[in-house]
């Protein structure tokens, strides 16, 4: 899904899920090496599009955690910007919340 910023720059994202009745909108990105640099590109584009999207908004950082443990300070970067980071080994625990 393609926002644009306002910046003026489009920002690509993996999946958007709509509002629903009892969640708002969920914003994916999938992030298969989850380093310093692809947190930073991340929460750029996040926090460049959040102000165009509707306040109640969710970002979710969706980590391949598979191949090597993701960093602590990856993790914290994405918390202290409101984005919730999600290793692929606990996904199942975000479900309901995406599904709903």
């Amino acid at each position: 899904m393609k926002f644009t910023g306002i910046s003026g720059y489009d920002h690509l994202f993996n999946f958007v899920i709509p509002k629903s009745r009892k969640e708002p909108e969920r914003v994916l990105q999938a992030i298969n090496r989850p380093t310093r640099e692809t947190a930073l590109s991340f929460i750029n584009a996040w926090t460049d599009t959040r102000q165009t999207r509707p306040s109640e908004s969710k970002a979710f950082a969706m980590l391949n955690d598979m191949e090597q443990p993701v960093s602590g300070n990856v993790i914290d970067a994405f918390r202290n910007y409101q984005i919730r980071p999600v290793p692929w080994s606990g996904r199942a625990q975000v479900v309901p919340e995406l599904a709903a």
